[in-house]
């Protein structure tokens, strides 16, 4: 039997497999739009791998661009895999076949590079799954000349050191920087028949590539780091790779559409990237700076050649707090003008409350009055302080009562416990303050006063690397138990709801988050024992988690704990183009309860690096 007649059987019993799956279209590609090019013509074969289920990721943004992208250049291809549901993988394992791609349905194995997009922590099981599904060997130095390279982007390359063991190399910084460059060196290696590892020495070269087998960890007797080590001819330090005029940043002539409804089922684009509000917890907004905005002339070209090749009836306009881009009043009236005539809504995924207005809420709600969600992170001025985030109550119960007003009945509102210098107090003003909003609801809605609902949600803050809490301890298990028990025993009543997350995924995200090297191995145990899936609290196994932690010699309280600033972080030899200083000094004004202003005008400009590394800095579609 040849090699053709094998690979026939092969998607003969895949085709059969299908019929047995849940929801078989997630793996059979075809959607409108999706590209298969011929094999055989190419020079580079590249697998975008999203490591949890179709629904979800196909609503990544990200991963969509890369792909047509890769696919618009002759001399390379792009396919997409998922990772598969649990049905899916058990038939796979009976039959013996591998994971394969939508478009072409070949194995993982198959191709040049397989590349994941790290977007959270706890899907690094499933990474190991899908490569262990391919048939491709986990540990990067069991791989041979004839197995694929692995590729990490996305926010967990900022520290991706969890996943050393299991990478070829990671991208620091936005990807369609610095696709290309890299296709481009496998390429020219493969051209001159050169070994991985000639490869490899090339790909130092480009700029934002960090290949970790190029630099060696020491450990004190403690634990702590004692130095990272370079290897000639890697730098020492690994810069992110940023795009400086966002208007000629690369958007796809073509968009996709799904056969099976994905969690985001709309057309999106990217308002701006970056961001300046400074909010001394999140990573999003210290890694993406500096913010740059399209203009709306190239976001509405965009979408009107979009809308009518997808059929989509819904615009998402994406970004971290997409009401502060500068235009985004004309923005938003040009686009109803040229879509409204098609019923096509608009969407503001991300809003802050201090950006709301019930004007602006109308362009995307109508006369739909849904749910409105509003972030306040912490129930204090106090803490609001803390953490930058210089809301406060007056604010939040102005801009609370004007949706009231406006006819809203149902408010969610998201806060996170357990942040720096946070008391009781300070969770009693979570409590407080559902409660004042819940009373202002019901006045204003009279009547209907029953109907009105404030949703309080509390996850557990997480301290990220790259951020001026970066140092801080993250809240033991019992304590987070403690204060969640707090909250629930006092947000009770008509109108009140309370949710919160699971404290052991919060703890397994905070090790890995600020994780080192020597996680690989509980990370290989704990897929060894059956984890996969762990973002999803019904899946997540803590007891097989604590396991594999114990039975590598780990432990969790090690990777919660407080850092001194002098401590070597496992990430110091990767840069985001935030000074150290910076971070050290954000962390300091914290404790002084002092606000950072927003940056974005430049007139609050903090220093913190980005522009004067990068050669980049704001641009604003309304000028400065």
């Amino acid at each position: 039997m040849n090699h053709d007649q094998q690979e026939g059987i092969k998607i003969k019993e895949y085709d059969r497999i299908l019929e047995r799956v849940e929801k078989p279209a997630r793996y059979i590609g075809g959607e409108l739009n999706a590209v298969v090019k011929p094999w055989e013509q190419v020079k580079v074969r590249v697998a975008l791998a999203f490591p949890d289920i179709y629904e979800i990721g196909f609503s990544h943004l990200g991963l969509r661009l890369l792909y047509h992208l890769i696919n618009e250049q002759a001399d390379y291809l792009a396919e997409r895999v998922y990772a598969p549901a649990t049905d899916m993988e058990q038939e796979l394992r009976k039959a013996e076949l591998p994971l394969f791609t939508l478009e072409s349905r070949r194995s993982l194995a198959e191709f040049d590079l397989v590349g994941f997009t790290l977007q959270y922590e706890l899907s690094y099981t499933n990474i190991l799954n899908m490569l262990n599904l391919a048939g491709i060997p986990l540990r990067r130095e069991e791989r041979g000349e004839g197995d694929p390279l692995i590729i990490g982007g996305g926010p967990g390359s900022y520290n991706p050191e969890p996943l050393a063991d299991f990478f070829d190399l990671f991208l620091l910084g936005e990807g369609e920087e610095a696709i290309l460059e890299i296709l481009e060196k496998i390429a020219l290696g493969k051209e001159k028949g050169w070994s991985k590892q000639d490869i490899k020495q090339e790909l130092l070269k480009v700029p934002g590539v960090y290949i970790p087998e190029y630099y060696t960890v020491e450990y004190t007797d403690e634990g702590k780091i004692a130095a990272i080590n370079p290897l000639s001819p890697a730098p020492p330090v690994v810069r992110k790779r940023v795009v400086r005029d966002f208007d000629r940043a690369y958007l796809p002539q073509k968009e996709l559409v799904p056969w099976v409804e994905p969690v985001h089922d709309r057309a999106m684009v990217e308002l701006f990237r970056g961001c300046t509000r400074g909010c001394r917890f999140c990573q999003a907004g210290m890694v993406y700076r500096p913010v740059r905005e399209r203009s709306p002339a190239v976001l509405t070209d965009y979408l009107k050649k979009i809308i009518p090749q997808t059929g989509y009836d819904e615009i998402s306009l994406t970004s971290l707090s997409s009401a502060d881009y500068t235009k985004i009043e004309e923005v938003l009236a040009t686009l109803a003008d040229c879509f409204a005539a098609q019923n096509v809504r608009l969407s503001l995924p991300s809003l802050r409350i201090d950006s709301f207005s019930p004007e602006l809420a109308a362009h995307f709600q109508g006369e739909r009055k849904g749910g409105l969600t509003f972030a306040p992170e912490a129930g204090t001025e106090r803490l609001r302080r803390v953490i930058n985030k210089n809301l406060t109550d007056e604010q939040i119960m102005r801009t609370t009562e004007a949706a009231f007003t406006a006819g809203w009945q149902r408010l969610k509102l998201y806060f996170m416990i357990g942040l720096p210098t946070e008391t009781d107090e300070d969770l009693q003003g979570i409590v407080d303050l559902a409660r004042a909003i819940l009373s202002v609801g019901r006045r204003l809605h009279g009547p209907k006063a029953g109907r009105v609902q404030v949703t309080v949600s509390a996850s557990t803050f997480v301290p990220k690397p790259h951020t001026p809490f970066q140092w801080r301890p993250q809240l033991s298990l019992a304590e987070t138990k403690r204060r969640q028990s707090f909250l629930q025993e006092r947000l009770v009543g008509r109108g009140l709801q309370f949710s919160w997350h699971d404290p052991t995924l919060s703890v397994m995200e905070g090790v890995l988050s600020r994780g080192d090297r020597r996680l690989g191995k509980a990370l290989a145990k704990a897929w060894e024992l059956g984890c996969t899936f762990d973002s999803w609290p019904d899946r997540f196994r803590w007891d097989l988690w604590q396991q594999a932690l114990s039975a590598t010699g780990l432990r969790t309280e090690d990777y919660l704990r407080a850092r001194s600033y002098q401590e070597i972080l496992p990430w110091d030899h990767l840069n985001a183009g935030l000074e150290k200083d910076y971070l050290r000094r954000e962390d300091q004004r914290a404790e002084e309860e002092k606000i950072t202003l927003d940056c974005r005008t430049r007139k609050g400009c903090t220093i913190c690096g980005v522009c004067s590394h990068m050669g980049a800095g704001p641009r604003l579609a309304g000028g400065e």
